[in-house]
């Protein structure tokens, strides 16, 4: 069997971060696209991910191996849509906010507001060393 070689890369930032909503945006660029030249469910799904992340981090910046990292221990995707070229935004805000598990719902949206994602993710906070 040949080996096939597959690189990209996602890009992201942050561009609005409050206690209880976190949006990232998302430019498409060849990294995040498949072979159909439209984003990959991987790079929604990443994006979500992070996103999701990030609120329930609030003001604290990851570093390796810390303590109290948000783990996500599921993900419940829908793809509705997807899209060529521009940029993707991805909402999180919380569904439950606990003190062992968090619960965000993110969308991801695209060109004049069209919903391309919604995702569920739980998230547990990590011991050091886990």
């Amino acid at each position: 069997m040949d080996r096939i070689k597959m690189e990209g890369m996602i890009e992201f930032e942050v561009v609005e971060q409050t206690p209880e909503r976190v949006v990232s945006e998302l430019p498409i660029q060849p990294g995040v696209l498949n072979p159909y030249g439209v984003v990959h469910g991987g790079a929604i799904l990443w994006l979500t991910d992070v996103t999701a992340t990030v609120l329930v981090l609030g003001p604290a910046r990851p570093t390796e191996g810390m303590a109290g990292f948000p783990l996500s221990i599921t993900l419940n995707a829908n793809f509705i849509g997807t899209q060529r070229e521009g940029k993707l935004r991805a909402v999180a805000t919380f569904v439950k906010k606990g003190k062992m598990v968090n619960v965000v719902r993110t969308v991801v949206l695209g060109k004049n507001d069209r919903l391309l994602a919604e995702v569920t993710t739980n998230h547990v906070t990590a011991k050091s060393g886990e």
